[in-house]
């Protein structure tokens, strides 16, 4: 939870820099809303990186095991972090700014692409029959902790005069990155390999190349955790990137404002999310985050409507609510849910090809697609239709996966 946290931490820094800075000090010879898409463009591009990520840690996870990958994975993380708060601008060294950019950002998509399966992967196979589902959310708690913490710090920083915070305020989240992963590398160095990883090692039921068999014998799980997952990702990335950059640039909200609405929904989280996982161990995986489905397919569409108000409360009730109350619902079961779909053999590979594809359809893509639609129809109705018609889909496919039984791991 901790090292998943820190990753975490460095990914959503650079979102919430997307909606903020970006587009002045990286694309400034755009027109607003040119510069707006072509910021959550380079934003987009670390989530489309994500399935190579899953692909390759996948790969090694499920042949070497899953603790070296995760040590790996922090590396690969952290160092694009820091160089990205030491990048020149636009101003500087004109186009190149925003070429280093994407490309650090790309490192950045892999490493959190391959960290998350081997995260709850070390969760879910260490925890006895009973508390899987409770275990599995714990590293998703790493989730709202590290947007917190990037929140916090950005929200620091925003306070300061318009001129420093886009001179060398912004830098300083991604400079003291350099701090948490050195507390990171030292935690995750302590944690034992995974059971159930040594034991498939021993036996001999490592497979050569694991993503393969993961296409060609166990498509169904991939595509159901695929459209499962797209639902309360594409949330997610609409809430702390889109919102955020329209309620401060277009309707003129102060930045501490939503960040602190964001704040308050990811706290709601840190509760909520180990909670979810708790009740889907004792109701069922599949019904609570069925559940969740149900509840974001309703809300979705009211929550977009209140944006459109300009009404601040009204903005910070639809972020809390469906951020901090519907969101775990799902993400929490998540874990226990998907792992139970794959053998161990390829589970690394099977839970983080699924995972990360999503995110890049539905994350990357969730800002880009929100800008052309409000661009489209001059409104946010189209928004909420989009996320509630995911929704629909999420539930259907969580309806058709396999059932976990206590012999599945």
């Amino acid at each position: 939870m901790v090292g998943t946290t820190i990753e975490w931490y460095d990914f959503f820094i650079f979102g919430t820099a997307s909606a903020l800075v970006f587009s002045k000090l990286f694309f400034p010879s755009y027109d607003p809303v040119t510069g707006t898409l072509a910021s959550f463009a380079t934003f987009a591009v670390g989530l489309f990186a994500r399935p190579l990520g899953g692909f390759v840690f996948g790969h090694f996870g499920d042949r070497v095991g899953r603790k070296s990958m995760l040590l790996l994975s922090l590396f690969l993380m952290g160092v694009p972090t820091v160089l990205i708060g030491l990048l020149p601008t636009y101003n500087e060294i004109g186009v190149w700014a925003a070429v280093l950019l994407v490309l650090l950002r790309i490192c950045q998509g892999v490493a959190v692409g391959g960290e998350w399966g081997g995260a709850v992967l070390m969760a879910v196979e260490h925890a006895s029959v009973e508390k899987r589902s409770l275990f599995g959310s714990l590293p998703q708690v790493g989730t709202p902790a590290g947007l917190i913490i990037s929140t916090i710090v950005f929200s620091v920083a925003s306070s300061l005069p318009e001129d420093v915070f886009l001179n060398w305020g912004w830098r300083v989240p991604f400079l003291a990155s350099i701090v948490l992963i050195a507390l990171g590398v030292f935690v995750r160095s302590k944690v034992a390999e995974s059971p159930a990883f040594l034991a498939a090692k021993t036996s001999g039921e490592t497979v050569a190349l694991p993503s393969v068999r993961v296409f060609t014998a166990y498509p169904r799980p991939l595509l159901l955790a695929i459209g499962a997952k797209l639902a309360e990702v594409t949330l997610f990335y609409l809430v702390t990137v889109f919102v955020l950059q329209y309620a401060t640039s277009k309707l003129g909200i102060p930045k501490s404002y939503i960040l602190n609405s964001i704040l308050l929904a990811a706290t709601l989280c840190l509760f909520m999310i180990p909670f979810s996982g708790y009740i889907a161990g004792k109701f069922g995986l599949r019904r609570i985050y069925g559940i969740g489905t149900i509840l974001l397919a309703i809300a979705a569409v009211p929550a977009f409507l209140a944006l459109s108000t300009g009404d601040a409360l009204a903005i910070r009730l639809a972020i809390v609510i469906c951020l901090g109350g519907i969101y775990p619902l799902m993400f929490g079961a998540q874990p226990a849910l998907y792992s139970a779909q794959f053998p161990t053999n390829i589970r690394y590979s099977g839970i983080s090809l699924g995972v990360q594809f999503a995110a890049a359809i539905g994350g990357g893509l969730a800002p880009i697609i929100a800008t052309t639609l409000l661009a489209a129809t001059g409104g946010t109705l189209a928004i909420g239709l989009y996320l509630s018609g995911l929704a629909v889909l999420a539930g259907l496919c969580v309806l058709a996966m396999k059932k976990p039984q206590a012999t599945t791991l």
